[in-house]
């Protein structure tokens, strides 16, 4: 399985990619997951509320549309549906939407926000959360899901990215 099923899942993911530079040593990137703790807690936080208030069972633009209300009620900086390049060896390919962009602990690491209102995670799930993350060079991605009864919610850490 390319992907690790949600019930492989801790609460805290690391997604690494294994590619070699040329010399032999990994692509590495230090995390300072301390410094993203409290703010993806925080968005987490104002996840549960929406979905506390909202319940399941409507379509993921309402969700994000709720999300985004009660991230700035709570003066969390986010950009909502933020068109992004997609590159392939350097070269734009295309273009694709994210559903959110918080500011994080240092102005070029936004945290990614992926929301989903279905009524399982899929391997389909993960694993565009990890392209995402790869294809932005971004450290830190939530994916959120309000299908459910529950809310829920993983982190994933890439922490090693392709050159």
């Amino acid at each position: 399985m390319l992907y690790p099923r949600l019930d492989d899942l801790d609460e805290w993911t690391t997604v690494d990619s294994m590619v070699a530079e040329p010399d032999g040593a990994y692509a590495a990137e230090h995390v300072d997951l301390a410094a993203y703790n409290p703010l993806t807690h925080r968005i987490i936080g104002c996840a549960m509320r929406v979905h506390s208030l909202l319940g399941s069972g409507f379509p993921e633009v309402i969700y994000q549309r709720a999300l985004s209300i009660e991230l700035a009620r709570e003066e969390v900086t986010a950009q909502r549906e933020i068109e992004t390049p997609i590159y392939f060896r350097g070269q734009q390919i295309g273009t694709r939407r994210v559903d959110f962009l918080v500011d994080g602990p240092a102005a070029d690491k936004p945290v990614l926000v992926e929301l989903k209102a279905t009524a399982d995670l899929t391997d389909t799930h993960f694993a565009q959360i990890v392209n995402y993350l790869e294809a932005y060079r971004l450290p830190v991605g939530l994916l959120l899901n309000f299908g459910t009864t529950s809310l829920q919610y993983r982190r994933f850490v890439k922490t090693r990215f392709t050159t």
